[in-house]
């Protein structure tokens, strides 16, 4: 199995270090018998001094091995299961954008033929606002609001603890929709 191009290409551009390299260097520390946590540091450990966030880049190099090594797939979380984000930028502040979202939202009692667990939540600090909700089969979705410049803001919605790689195209497409309805 591979990694996506684009992630070893970035962790190439900011360590540094061909994507060659850094399987060579992992392959020789027995990465593929490590566990994540293992990885992530080895990595770490490699970037400290070299790269702002180093422990933030050996997790990527770490998530990229394992991708690379058929140990995790794409979209895959270390727990096993997968995840997906969409997002959209669009005109009004954080909470305008909230504001729609909710109203976007209102009235539903689940998403994706799936039944909310509880209602949605929201939350705000000063700079973010947040939407959030547990769905019936043990997932949750979150929508994360932030302002990206005068007028503009950005939603951005993850949703982790899904079964399988079918599964994120099938609510990737969801929850694009309705933000599209935004």
């Amino acid at each position: 199995m591979s990694t996506r191009g684009t992630s070893t290409d970035g962790i190439a551009r900011a360590t540094g270090t061909s994507w060659a390299a850094w399987t060579s260097r992992l392959d020789e520390l027995g990465g593929r018998e490590m566990t994540h946590a293992e990885l992530a540091r080895a990595a770490a450990e490699q970037l400290e001094g070299v790269v702002d966030n180093h422990e933030w880049w050996g997790q990527a190099v770490a998530v990229a091995y394992e991708q690379h090594t058929g140990a995790r797939r794409p979209g895959q979380a270390g727990d096993g299961t997968f995840g997906v984000n969409a997002s959209r930028t669009v005109a009004g502040t954080p909470d305008e954008v909230l504001a729609r979202w909710g109203a976007a939202m209102a009235g539903r009692d689940g998403a994706g033929g799936v039944p909310f667990q509880r209602p949605p939540t929201t939350a705000a600090t000063e700079k973010w606002r947040y939407w959030r909700v547990r769905l019936a089969d043990g997932t949750r979705a979150t929508a994360t609001i932030g302002g990206k410049g005068p007028g503009r803001t950005t939603i951005a919605l993850a949703h982790t603890g899904l079964g399988s790689a079918e599964d994120v195209e099938r609510w990737r497409a969801v929850w694009k929709e309705l933000l599209a309805g935004l």
